[in-house]
């Protein structure tokens, strides 16, 4: 810290200096001045902290020099040491901020106290300034998120615009009356070499685009554009006001997309509505136009709610198919697998229109088929294998990859002009079934080892008591699994299993007479002899003592 010290004797600034340990309270410099003119340009030069001044000097007096450190706002401590126990010196050294008025002859203790005071404020302002400048940072780090989530609700709450109004109109300086157009950008209309890049980076990619398109939108304060925190691969833009210039502005910003990230993307426009609270509909009418748009063909990059309807067309469905797909996969004939997918693929071919909506349906379509395959194909529903998963456990379920059970997601490429390619649909169609079709044949064969162990198993320790708890513990995994592919591999459940071998051990037993029916209970894991019996009977039409007569 800094103390000027402001008086015309020089033995009273000496008095001063020599009075106060100045290190004490952290005071490393001292500088002098011996009337109010001096100490001005002192305080413009050297920016102390404290200005200790008499009232009484030449040229400019101290109540001058208080009165111009008050108008100019410099953020210094002010003692006052006067020689004259005057009431308006006092007022005037309180009316300009003064903080302490002290009378000579000095009194080390009360300067020192003064000190201490000053010292201590100045110390405390200087804390909650830099806590002011860290929540400034913090509020500054986090703002971009808080604004896309402001904005996402203002399309997805309804209501929320009523909490956001005032905050949105003082950040972006919109007021009363003013209007928006809400434009959708789909991240999924991007080349596919974009959407391989950036697969495992979706932050990243939509970071970037909002970036380029907020570098169009921000100087003019023409619009907002963040990530769509409800969507899995939407931007939205919000554009205010000058609407006859948002076309040739959306062909600039693509353009600038294209520079940037080597791909051209695919908008929805909705129509002008008030701001914030018709941003909800416009953001539906958008939405509507860009999910409505023909994948077949390359028109325009930018859809409005204007676009002409699309001719109304039954498509096919991918369940009227699933027999078809179900019989390939068993054969694990490739060519079976083609020709099932070639049918399908002609279905889909005479269709004049294919719209994203449709591509969601026949997504969901083929995804309920693979779960249906997963759980009920021979192999497909073995606890800790590859085919079983629930969706929630696949590495990736964004938007560039569909939750799948299990194997690589369902895709609908589009080429460099965003089209859907037929041809490149039907190939990685067969790829994939191929791949399944592998897949659950291998874990078929792996199956029935496994079946064919625990039958073993069951051998080596049918005389002893032995649960399907138990058996499952043994094989990790579970007992309904156990049950239901047992029975697919050996034509009997497996309850009916264990009592047939112990029954045909037991056979072999009665026929030493040495051996009583408990015994022999026992021995093949019976407890209890009576029941022994029954089951016995049940199997072989007669009673254990009868079998031994016979």
């Amino acid at each position: 810290m800094k103390v000027l010290i402001v008086d015309d004797e020089r033995h009273v600034r000496e008095a001063v200096k020599m009075l106060v340990d100045w290190p004490a309270f952290g005071i490393g410099e001292i500088v002098e001045a011996d009337n109010g003119d001096e100490a001005i340009r002192l305080i413009g030069e050297k920016r102390p902290d404290i200005v200790i001044t008499d009232m009484k000097m030449p040229v400019r007096d101290g109540c001058d020099l208080l009165r111009w450190i008050q108008e100019s706002g410099h953020p210094v401590r002010r003692i006052v040491i006067s020689g004259h126990d005057d009431f308006d010196l006092v007022r005037s050294t309180m009316k300009y901020g003064g903080q302490d008025y002290l009378l000579k002859p000095i009194d080390q203790e009360e300067l020192a106290e003064a000190l201490r005071k000053a010292v201590d404020e100045l110390r405390r302002e200087e804390r909650d300034r830099l806590l002011s400048c860290k929540r400034s940072m913090e509020m500054n780090r986090f703002k971009p998120a808080y604004w896309d989530r402001m904005f996402s609700s203002l399309v997805s709450e309804p209501g929320a615009y009523a909490a956001a109004s005032d905050m949105l109109k003082e950040e972006f300086g919109l007021k009363a009356g003013d209007r928006c157009q809400v434009v959708v950008m789909s991240a999924l209309s991007a080349a596919p070499a974009v959407l391989e890049k950036y697969e495992r980076n979706r932050d990243l990619l939509f970071f970037s685009l909002a970036n380029v398109c907020n570098e169009f939108l921000r100087p003019d304060n023409l619009g907002f554009a963040c990530r769509h925190w409800s969507s899995e691969d939407e931007l939205l833009i919000f554009y205010w006001n000058r609407f006859a210039e948002l076309q040739s502005l959306l062909v600039r910003i693509n353009d600038g997309l294209e520079l940037a990230l080597g791909s051209r993307f695919d908008f929805g426009i909705g129509p002008a509505a008030d701001f914030p609270q018709g941003a909800g509909d416009s953001y539906a009418a958008a939405r509507a136009a860009l999910r409505q748009r023909n994948l077949l063909e390359r028109r325009t990059r930018y859809f409005g709610p204007g676009e002409p309807p699309k001719p109304a067309v039954a498509a096919p469905q991918a369940t009227d198919y699933e027999e078809r797909f179900r019989i390939a996969l068993l054969s694990r004939s490739e060519a079976e697998i083609r020709a099932a997918v070639a049918d399908w693929m002609r279905a889909v071919a005479g269709l004049p229109v294919i719209t994203p909506e449709q591509l969601d349906l026949w997504r969901m379509q083929f995804q309920a088929m693979q779960s249906r395959w997963a759980r009920d194909l021979p192999g497909g529903g073995r606890e800790g294998g590859t085919l079983g998963r629930e969706p929630e456990e696949t590495a990736s379920s964004g938007p560039y990859r569909d939750p799948a059970h299990g194997a690589a997601p369902f895709t609908f490429p589009l080429d460099a002009e965003g089209r859907l390619s037929l041809s490149l649909w039907e190939q990685e169609l067969n790829a994939r079934l191929a791949a399944l079709a592998a897949a659950w044949g291998g874990e078929r064969q792996k199956d029935n080892n496994m079946m064919r162990e625990i039958a073993r198993y069951i051998e080596q320790n049918y005389n002893r008591e032995l649960t399907l708890q138990e058996i499952a513990g043994q094989f990790h995994l579970s007992r309904e699994y156990i049950s239901r592919r047992f029975k697919q591999e050996f034509g009997e459940n497996l309850s009916d299993f264990l009592e047939r071998i112990r029954i045909g051990k037991a056979k072999r037993l009665l026929r030493n007479p040495a051996l009583r029916i408990a015994e022999v209970a026992n021995m093949v894991g019976y407890a209890d002899e009576k029941y022994f019996s029954k089951v016995f009977k049940k199997l072989e039409g007669q009673s254990p003592n009868r079998y031994r007569k016979g």
